[in-house]
C-alpha cells in the first residue's frame, strides 16, 4: 500500500495512519510536521507544481520501499494557507522491523525537504509575507542517505 496526497484542507492526521494499521508486519513509524510560531508567524502558504510534486513523492517512496522493503507507506502534505499549530506533513511507514521503519521515515521526511517542489512563504503578524530560503542543514540531512 502506497499512497501520496496532496490536501488543500486540514489533514486529519490519524485517518491518514489508519491505512496502514491492518497491513502487519510489526513497526509503524510516523513523522507529522506543525507548523510552528517562529518569530510571529501566523500561518505559512505552500504552493506546488501539481503532477510534479505527487510523482516525486511516489519515486521516494518508491526508494523508501525499496531501500528497507516497506510494506506501506503514506505521504500527505498540505497546500495553501495552514495556520499556526496545524499539520503540514503526515508520514507514515509499515514495516517488519523498527529499524525500517524508523530509518525509512527519516529518510522520506528528509529528501522531501531537499527534492519536492513545494514553495513556502510564512505569513507573520504585522501582515508581511516572506518566502522561505532553503536551509544547509536540510541539504545536509539529505545527504546522508546517499
Amino acid at each position: 500500500m502506497k499512497r501520496v496526497r496532496i490536501s488543500s484542507t486540514p489533514i486529519m492526521t490519524e485517518a491518514e495512519l489508519s491505512a496502514l494499521a491492518g497491513i502487519g508486519g510489526g513497526a509503524l513509524s510516523s513523522f507529522t510536521g506543525i507548523v510552528r510560531d517562529d518569530g510571529g508567524v501566523t500561518a505559512i502558504e505552500l504552493e506546488h507544481y501539481p503532477g510534479m510534486t505527487e510523482a516525486c513523492l511516489s519515486r521516494l517512496i518508491e526508494a523508501a520501499t525499496a531501500r528497507w522493503s516497506l510494506l506501506g507507506a503514506v505521504v500527505t502534505h498540505r497546500v495553501g494557507i495552514v495556520p499556526v499549530g496545524d499539520p503540514v506533513v503526515v508520514i507514515g511507514v509499515a514495516s517488519l522491523h523498527r529499524a525500517e521503519a524508523l530509518e525509512a521515515t527519516a529518510f522520506l521526511i528528509d529528501r522531501l525537504k531537499t527534492e519536492a517542489p513545494f514553495w513556502k512563504r510564512e505569513h507573520y503578524v504585522d501582515g508581511t509575507v516572506k518566502w522561505v530560503e532553503a536551509k544547509s542543514t536540510d541539504d545536509t540531512r539529505s545527504e546522508r542517505w546517499a
